[in-house]
């Protein structure tokens, strides 16, 4: 027997297959050569063929954080001799022989043909791409997030029956998408007036009422505002809407990256770079202010004139997420639910049943017109 095989996890660890001709790795299991994946529940490598187990060997310790300024420096001035840094790549499974297609940013998948996980290493590795720095491992199984679904779906009361049964329609995938996660801390000198509102009384005899007047006086004054792990969703072709009302995600659970972690999951790194989250993560930053500048004015009402908003420490983090992904197709139209791999918070989209709803008027119409004629029966 292999040691650590179909039992706990020993100090031994796996050993990746580095294909150097097609640039990426699997992970054979060394006891029936089947592949490994990372097991949820174990939190481990797992053969799914002979329960075969090896420990994590990626780094430990806490997922460090970078200079944004510096990273901001390198994306606006790339070197000149830089190749592309993603590209539709078709590889070679060195396991069957047959041919599987990463499409942009998508790193990690299965061969289509023998269900090996394959990782694209090129791309994580270009020089011009900043490198991932932590993972959350996803802590939600399929068969917890598939319950979670199906509480989901049978909460829609008017979803079409099709559509419910997703089991045998649907796309059911495990994925770590890309984000970027801020820190900043700031100081934000401001001008403003403070609205103090006071009731009086206007008027005489009949025509005598109340009405609320605001007192203004002008003010300033500083505050300062820290903010830590601002997460910004750097993948395209998904619902940002949804994606962000999963929120918030556990960044303390964070562990430095290894490939180990994505080992028979789907992966994308990011469609947009640490600059162009950064826009959106300043601009929450700045909602943020704004308010705390609001609070310290004070007052009933206020007014902010000018802020001078002063950046220090800012850092970022490559982290990536674990998501649950349902793509149903009904009618023609794709419709998707995800879930947080870690807290399981379901959000999605859902059709709508015509049948259902039409069924559910008339028999309120029904309902209405015969409480109707009851109650006028009876005062007849």
């Amino acid at each position: 027997m292999v040691p650590g095989a179909n039992g706990p996890a020993g100090p031994d660890t796996a050993t990746p297959i580095l294909h150097d001709t097609e640039q990426t790795r699997t992970y054979p299991c060394e006891s029936c050569g089947g592949e490994l994946v990372f097991d949820i529940p174990a939190q481990l490598l797992k053969c799914p063929s002979c329960g075969n187990t090896h420990a994590l060997s990626g780094p430990s310790g806490p997922v460090g954080e970078r200079d944004l300024n510096q990273a901001l420096a390198a994306v606006r001035n790339p070197a000149p001799s830089a190749p592309p840094t993603v590209s539709t790549k078709e590889i070679v499974c060195q396991n069957c022989g047959g041919h599987t297609t990463f499409d942009g940013t998508l790193t990690a998948t299965r061969c289509p043909y023998c269900a090996t996980p394959i990782q694209r290493d090129d791309v994580h590795a270009a020089p011009a791409r900043i490198a991932v720095d932590g993972v959350v491992p996803f802590k939600i199984d399929q068969a917890a997030a598939k319950a979670a679904i199906e509480k989901w779906i049978n909460g829609r009361r008017f979803a079409p029956s099709e559509f419910k049964k997703y089991s045998q329609a649907g796309s059911f995938q495990s994925v770590y998408l890309s984000y970027f996660t801020y820190d900043a801390h700031t100081t934000t000198s401001y001008t403003g007036q403070r609205g103090d509102n006071r009731t009086v009384t206007v008027g005489t005899e009949s025509n005598k009422r109340t009405e609320t007047r605001t007192e203004w006086r002008h003010v300033s004054g500083q505050v300062a505002n820290t903010f830590d792990d601002v997460p910004v969703f750097a993948n395209d072709g998904f619902e940002e809407s949804r994606i962000s009302a999963l929120e918030p995600w556990p960044t303390e659970q964070a562990k430095a990256y290894s490939p180990e972690y994505v080992a028979g999951h789907l992966c994308r790194t990011y469609d947009r770079d640490v600059e162009a989250c950064w826009d959106s993560a300043r601009s929450s930053m700045e909602s943020e202010i704004e308010s705390t500048v609001k609070r310290d004015i004070g007052g009933d009402q206020q007014r902010v004139d000018s802020r001078q908003v002063t950046w220090m420490a800012t850092a970022f983090k490559h982290l990536l997420m674990p998501i649950w992904l349902l793509t149903v197709i009904y009618n023609g139209q794709p419709f998707h639910v995800y879930i947080n791999g870690v807290t399981g918070e379901v959000q999605g989209a859902r059709p709508w049943s015509k049948v259902k709803i039409v069924v559910a008027a008339v028999l309120a119409i029904v309902v209405i017109v015969a409480l109707f004629l009851f109650f006028g029966r009876s005062k007849s």
